[in-house]
Order: C-alpha cells, then structure tokens, then sequence
C-alpha cells in the first residue's frame, strides 16, 4: 500500500481522467468520492437556475456520501481532485473533508476548471479538513501524461 492517496471527486468524468493521470505519476493509491445520489448531466448544467447544483449551493446543502470508506487514517498525503464549482470547491468534497480526521496529514489540492482559479478553494479545504498542511497542487486542465505530473509530485 503506498502512503498517498489520491481521492478525486468527477461529476462529468474530466477529474476522473486527471486523477488517473496524477495516480500513475505518483505511484499513488485511488479512491473515488461519489455523492450517495450520482449527479447527472442536467444536475450540473450551472447555466439552468433550477439544476440540483445549483440548488445545492444555495442552500449549502450538506452532501451524503455513498460510501465512508476512505481509510485516511493509512495515509500521510492525500491529493485532493476535484473541478471546480462556484469558483471553489463543490459540496461534496466539505462533506468528505468533514468525515474524517486529517490531523497530521498533508493534503495537495488539484483541481479542474473551465476557467477559474482555485484560490478560494484551497482556503475552503483549509476550512472544512481542519487540516494544517494543505497546499496548492496544480490545475490539471492541460495535463495529458504522467510523465508532465511526475517531477511535480515529487
């Protein structure tokens, strides 16, 4: 087993792809956060007022998680995954930030975007881990190879 995680939240599939990439330039193990209800297509068109996505955000509805099955506690690093929603992270990253214990731990922030940054997102994970070491990792949107992740994550 190795000590770093990569734990990556996909709604539409492009984080998932990233996360592979980021896995097999680290060495690191996998674990997907999934939503107990999976988002579909028209849950995170953003564009529609009435999307669940958005809702969500309105409402700072706290997310179930499918599962609770993430073994942090076997881990040192966990790189973080996710696209951003909102200019930060989505919900359900809080909901798997809020679910475990990260003291001790350092968590590398990645994540997707269509355009925005992710500084307010590495202060939320700051927020909802309670976890003392979390640092910017990088955007992964034109990440194509392992090889373009593996001097980074060393």
């Amino acid at each position: 087993m190795s000590n770093k995680l990569i734990a990556y939240f996909s709604a539409e599939g492009t984080t998932q792809q990233k996360a592979t990439i980021l896995a097999e330039a680290t060495g690191a193990d996998v674990y997907e956060i999934r939503p107990e209800v999976p988002y579909s297509k028209s849950d995170v068109n953003w564009r529609n007022p009435l999307a669940r996505c958005n809702r969500e955000w309105i409402k700072k509805s706290k997310i179930a998680l499918a599962d609770k099955n993430a073994n942090i506690a076997d881990y040192d690093e966990i790189y973080l995954a996710f696209p951003i929603w909102y200019f930060t992270a989505p919900l359900v990253i809080r909901s798997f930030l809020e679910e475990y214990d990260f003291s001790g731990k350092k968590i590398v922030v990645f994540a997707t975007s269509g355009g925005s940054d992710f500084t307010k997102a590495i202060e939320a994970v700051k927020e909802w881990s309670g976890c003392e070491q979390v640092v910017e990792g990088r955007m992964l949107n034109g990440v194509a190879s392992a090889h373009e992740l593996s001097e980074f994550a060393e």
